[in-house]
């Protein structure tokens, strides 16, 4: 398609862009986006690619906006409370950018309607807040061969990765099993800093208009992670599972179905979490262990736990061989708070370490109790 005049004037900035210019965004304008959630990773993605000029964006979502998801939600109005999400959404988009055309889908993601769903878009969008709902998009997405920008955020951090759509890795390779219901808390229940579904929404935003238009280096294979209160960023690599049943060697999933919440956690997944007053009684008892930092070097300088080993997340998994010598003894990981120490932990049982431990709050709950 050839851009109009109003549409030349309205994406100016873009046509300048030498790596981008007007054949990009000719394929942005017929481009398709389906949006899954227009709650606090959705409004921002929304709002971009909506200005950005993608042709057709389709949102989905059952919810109703409540005044409590203002404070995030950022493609609502305060008018908008007690209204269905997806038509304040619809208006929102449709006042920001007439060229646009928005599909509203008022309905949950359901097993019976993933694949029809997605099948009519180019690109998927996740941004939904449970995991039943992650999986049908990953399965549905790899099963039509449509890429899924994921998502996720949790208190002050989150994460951005992209899978290829009938490639891996997949969302069952990052997470083979579901956990089990009420073991990690909601956004309700925890609380998140409003703004940071506002950047990791963007950074989906950024990932999908690359996708359509055909520039830089998409996301797959790496997980791009986000520590707000750090301000920082790093990148771990993701490799696809030969045993994932969706997308391994043999796979074993040819139709998508609603995960059972009550399902066993994978053994591997089943880690010792030691609060610091336990960390404290192991080390008093001088217990044999390795302390491992896979925090950033950066980050070890600016203060650590004496005895540790750094190794980094994103280099971790090309560094097993080190650590062959602790294969059957204990070790024990953190990094900044706990998250990236128990995706480490995790990586470490998957890879045959048999005795592994998580140390809860990480070094800020260890300095903070010093």
């Amino acid at each position: 398609m050839m851009l109009t005049a109003d549409q030349t004037a309205r994406y100016d900035r873009h046509l300048r862009l030498d790596e981008f210019g007007a054949r990009s965004q000719e394929r942005l304008c017929a481009g398709s986006v389906l949006v899954v959630g227009a709650g606090g990773l959705g409004s921002p993605a929304l709002l971009y690619l909506a200005a950005a000029g993608v042709g057709r964006i389709g949102i989905i979502d059952d919810d109703v906006l409540d005044r409590s998801n203002l404070q995030r939600q950022v493609v609502h109005r305060d008018s908008d409370v007690g209204s269905p999400k997806v038509a304040s959404a619809a208006r929102t988009l449709r006042e920001l950018n007439p060229d646009v055309t928005v599909e509203a889908h008022e309905l949950r993601l359901s097993e019976e309607n993933a694949r029809e769903l997605l099948r009519g878009y180019d690109v998927v969008l996740d941004g939904a807040d449970n995991f039943p709902t992650r999986y049908l998009i990953n399965d549905a997405g790899h099963l039509e061969s449509v890429p899924v920008v994921h998502g996720s955020i949790y208190r002050f951090e989150g994460q951005v990765t992209v899978f290829g759509g009938g490639s891996g890795p997949c969302y069952r390779c990052l997470f083979p099993q579901a956990p089990p219901e009420g073991t990690v808390p909601s956004c309700a229940q925890a609380g998140v800093l409003g703004v940071l579904p506002g950047v990791i929404g963007s950074v989906q935003a950024t990932e999908a208009i690359k996708l359509l238009a055909g520039i830089g280096e998409p996301l797959i294979g790496r997980l791009l992670r986000y520590d707000a209160l750090a301000m920082s960023w790093n990148t771990l690599r993701l490799a696809r599972d030969p045993a994932c049943p969706l997308c391994g060697d043999a796979p074993t999933i040819s139709e998508v179905a609603t995960i059972d919440r009550a399902c066993v956690p994978d053994p591997r997944d089943v880690l010792q979490q030691l609060s610091t007053a336990e960390y404290r009684g192991l080390r008093g008892a001088g217990e044999e262990h390795l302390l491992l930092d896979v925090r950033e070097p950066a980050e070890v300088a600016a203060g650590s736990i004496d005895g540790h080993r750094n190794i980094s997340l994103d280099e971790l998994p090309g560094r097993l061989a080190e650590l062959e010598q602790w294969r059957d003894r204990l070790v024990v990981c953190h990094c900044q708070r706990g998250g990236r120490s128990l995706e480490a932990a995790r990586l470490l049982r998957r890879a045959g370490f048999s005795r592994v431990a998580n140390l809860e709050g990480g070094y800020l709950a260890w300095r903070q109790g010093h």
